[in-house]
């Protein structure tokens, strides 16, 4: 009978790490990997639980992702970030998966609460996650410093019990957790030579809202939806474009 490791990506993470660990019970291991950068109790309430606590520099997502590959003691690895929750259900369902020889891993769908609203629309629902994953057939783009993807060498199935995602409590929470996302996506595109045009700033933003608010439907989560469509469309679609164009004005002058 295969065997499954679950590993928590936390940093500061006080408020939801004995949550999602206990959310988690079902698996054969819990491994907590703390970014060295916390400074409150999540290790200490990670120890207490019975979880594995792993402290690792953190230099970016998909290198936090990668390093994790290398802890579990058993053959199958389920990501969770600290504001996720496993469900019985999923637990079940996720124990016959990795039964399967055929399949090296397997995509999750996610619920998500955004400032206490379901988001069901706008591209967030079902957002699928490629969590499940196989040791020895994965490894990590490091070219995807955020929003990482793991990459395989076989094939990955679909399960159907959600993840539940508890994201962005507070407005204030969502600012700072994009602080430091769009940093990552201006030098990604930089970095691919993406150079913003003068009526980008104008309009990306404008496609942005004009996608997830009208085409996908944002709209239908009311007053939460067209917050969430607005604030995702000023910062990747300006607030990116700004710090893209820095990037290469930067460049120019130290050329």
């Amino acid at each position: 009978m295969a065997k499954l490791s679950a590993a928590v990506l936390a940093g500061n993470s006080e408020d939801d790490i004995a949550e999602c660990l206990v959310s988690l019970d079902w698996a054969d291991e819990r491994i907590v990997i703390l970014d060295t950068r916390s400074t409150d109790r999540t290790a200490g309430i990670a120890d207490l639980l019975g979880a594995r606590v792993v402290p690792n520099a953190f230099v970016d997502f998909a290198q936090q992702r990668e390093f994790g590959l290398t802890l579990p003691q058993h053959e199958w690895l389920f990501y969770v970030d600290s504001d996720e929750r496993g469900t019985p259900a999923l637990g079940e369902e996720i124990r016959r998966a990795v039964q399967r020889e055929d399949v090296v891993g397997w995509w999750v769908p996610r619920r998500t609460f955004i400032w206490g609203c379901e988001i069901r629309h706008g591209g967030w629902s079902p957002d699928y996650q490629l969590r499940l994953l196989k040791l020895g057939h994965v490894h990590y783009d490091p070219q995807r410093r955020v929003h990482e993807l793991p990459i395989l060498d076989g094939d990955a199935g679909y399960l159907s019990e959600p993840l539940i995602h508890y994201n962005y409590r507070t407005f204030r929470q969502f600012v700072d957790k994009q602080r430091q996302y769009i940093a990552y996506e201006a030098d990604i595109l930089f970095q691919r030579g993406v150079r913003p045009k003068p009526w980008t700033y104008g309009l990306q933003p404008l496609r942005e809202f004009w996608r997830r608010y009208v085409r996908l439907g944002g709209w239908r989560d009311g007053l939460c939806g067209l917050v969430l469509c607005a604030a995702v469309a000023w910062y990747y679609g300006f607030v990116v474009t700004v710090k893209l164009g820095r990037l290469w004005r930067a460049g120019a002058a130290s050329g």
